[in-house]
């Protein structure tokens, strides 16, 4: 089996904050490179908040040549507002990664948390605990966002993974 080098972007969407965080992979070791943060005013109009958040990831593409991407998908609790205001942040970087030609991993938050707890229903602490843990970190990544970003590029090797496994055992139980 080919051993794995990449860089892989993670992001945790928001129109206020959208997390980004870049993680090198070398085999199965996992490094973190860089994270950050990309804040909006509120007082800002819509269209120039979207296109910070377009611009500024379009520059980390650029300047960390990613070749994928793990993205948290929108979860709709009950403030569906903010569910509507998270996919247009959403779509605003996943238009930065179409053009940087990224291949895309979608993950629900439930899915993040259990690529990296082992838990679904893990809480935010956990979460940034065990991404400080797997990416040998002295501190846990600030803001929370930029940890769940780094959460997000993690859960992609790991879901990347369990689909070449489970691709695997179909093709060889069809080969029966």
């Amino acid at each position: 089996m080919a051993r794995t080098e990449r860089t892989i972007l993670g992001i945790d969407p928001g129109l206020a904050n959208t997390g980004w965080g870049i993680v090198a992979q070398s085999g199965p070791r996992l490094s973190c490179v860089a994270y950050g943060c990309i804040s909006t005013p509120a007082s800002a109009p819509l269209a120039r908040r979207l296109g910070k958040i377009h611009e500024q990831m379009a520059a980390v593409i650029a300047r960390f040549e990613p070749t994928c991407v793990g993205i948290e998908t929108v979860w709709f609790g009950v403030n569906t507002q903010s569910a509507f205001a998270t996919g247009q942040a959403r779509g605003a970087a996943l238009v930065a990664c179409a053009e940087g030609d990224l291949d895309v991993g979608e993950f629900s938050p439930s899915q993040i948390k259990l690529a990296v707890v082992g838990a679904g229903s893990a809480d935010k602490d956990q979460v940034q605990y065990m991404v400080r843990q797997l990416l040998a970190l002295e501190a846990v990544p600030s803001p929370d966002h930029a940890a769940d970003a780094l959460a997000a590029a993690i859960c992609y090797t790991t879901h990347e993974g369990f689909a070449a496994a489970a691709a695997a055992a179909a093709t060889q139980g069809g080969a029966r």
